[in-house]
């Protein structure tokens, strides 16, 4: 998932103060939907040596002072221009009040400014934990000697006189903490607590990089982060609270590429349950992802298919390609042929060709995102004989769950696993919140965080399971 970010480059430049601008002194306050948040935006205005100078604040991103480029004020029409960060905003001014629009990097907001401080909509959230916890809550380290880090995580677990089984959490893609905590919602810690409170226990880490987690995580892949996870379980096993007999993985998104990785590889894990795991090649995925989200988004079908050309040429690219330089040259003739002959490339306010053509390349060619669009995931599948659980939801439009439960089970088919059932849940959206369309620019509006239904169902997954024959 991609966020609001803003750049903190470029020098300012002043502009000669007019007596007519004087309305405009002082600070402006707006508060910018982008659909999975709201950010605060403050423009600044104020006289120095006779000329107006602006800045720009973004206060939930602690950026502040941050310089406007180009500016005009005529007619009562405001124009502001900051082009190496992409934005720029339009509005008209009238009592005190200036509406307009807010651009970045090719997206449009509606955004007003007025003289007063914003709030920020306060969000419910219908679930969260209560005191006193009646199971025990450690936070831990374990070392992935492997990779030479040390990960730090909470472990939660029942009151009991005896062994009993336990979950590793891996989370989805980018850098999550232990929570997996995303727009005010912590799926992993509402997971933890209701699962140890049925007896069961959880361990939850920070992502390498992420928290109280050592290593890097921009220079990571889903493989890297596989010895992260087997290394959780390993952990578990040195723990006399838990049945080492009885250890799973749970996987969310990403994680549900990343669980199976360890399955394949170690006898000892028990089970794995996939939350929105993918069955489908990364490129493919990602097609799918972004034609139904721009859809729910109500983007027209012709800049919808526009883009999905595009990105199927770019895609197709990288996965011929395993000589990165020969990769990179190709994607950029590609795309300076997609601006200049086909314009069908559409170059985002503030960019011109090359910069927009770079930032293309730069954002595709991650590490992350090479093992990503190559990797396919029912390769790793067929090699997973322990019983293997796959719940989705059906509002889900980052993995959608009709083409990639059934690649799931084939794959598993193929592989020879009987060991595996799958549920489809209705009005689920991908982080398992009742919703409405399944767009995420709905998962902050959402008071729910996680669907009590299918953290039910996880427990009767893991206390369904023969006890003490491991997962052969």
């Amino acid at each position: 998932m991609k966020y609001f970010l803003i750049s903190l480059f470029s020098f300012f430049s002043c502009s000669l103060f007019a007596q007519h601008q004087a309305v405009l002194i002082g600070k402006w306050h707006g508060l910018l939907d982008v659909g999975m948040m709201e950010l605060r935006v403050d423009f600044n205005f104020k006289v120095v040596a006779d000329s107006m100078v602006v800045t720009m604040d973004s206060p939930d991103q602690k950026a502040f002072d941050i310089p406007v480029d180009e500016w005009s004020f005529s007619n009562g029409e405001l124009i502001l221009k900051l082009p190496q960060a992409q934005i720029e905003y339009k509005g008209k001014y009238e009592k005190e009040k200036i509406s307009g629009n807010f651009r970045q990097a090719g997206q449009s907001h509606p955004l007003e400014l007025g003289r007063n401080e914003v709030v920020k909509t306060e969000r419910k959230r219908s679930q969260t934990i209560k005191e006193p916890i009646p199971y025990v809550s450690e936070d831990i380290v374990f070392k992935n000697k492997k990779a030479g880090i040390e990960l730090a995580g909470t472990l939660t677990y029942p009151h009991a006189d005896k062994p009993v089984p336990a979950v590793v959490m891996i989370s989805g893609s980018g850098p999550q903490n232990r929570n997996e905590e995303l727009l005010g919602h912590q799926p992993f810690l509402i997971i933890a607590d209701y699962l140890s409170r049925k007896g069961i226990g959880v361990l939850r880490f920070d992502d390498r990089g992420v928290g109280q987690s050592k290593g890097e995580f921009h220079s990571a892949t889903s493989y890297d982060f596989s010895t992260d996870a087997e290394s959780a379980v390993q952990y578990l096993k040195s723990r006399k609270e838990i049945d080492k007999k009885r250890i799973g993985l749970a996987g969310h998104s990403e994680g549900g590429i990343i669980a199976p990785m360890v399955a394949a590889r170690n006898k000892d894990v028990a089970f794995i349950i996939l939350l929105a795991g993918t069955g489908i090649r990364g490129d493919q995925l990602l097609l799918l992802q972004q034609e139904l989200i721009a859809r729910a988004n109500g983007e027209e079908e012709s800049e919808i298919q526009k883009m999905k050309a595009i990105n199927t040429k770019c895609f197709e690219i990288i996965v011929r390609n395993t000589d990165k330089d020969k990769m990179v040259n190709e994607l950029r003739d590609t795309l300076n042929v997609l601006a200049d002959r086909d314009h069908v490339l559409d170059i985002p306010t503030g960019m011109n060709k090359n910069m927009y053509i770079n930032q293309i390349i730069f954002s595709s060619t991650s590490t992350w995102m090479l093992y990503f669009i190559r990797h396919d995931p029912a390769l790793v599948l067929k090699k997973v004989k322990c019983p293997v659980f796959i719940l989705n939801g059906d509002k889900d439009l980052q993995v959608p769950a009709k083409e990639n439960v059934s690649a799931i089970e084939a794959a598993l088919q193929s592989g020879g696993n009987k060991h595996y059932q799958s549920k489809i849940y209705p009005g689920l959206n991908h982080l398992f919140q009742h919703c409405t369309t399944g767009s995420p620019n709905e998962y902050n509006k959402i008071e729910e965080t996680f669907s009590e239904e299918v953290m039910g169902d996880m427990v009767g997954i893991i206390f369904g399971l023969p006890q003490g024959k491991g997962n052969r």
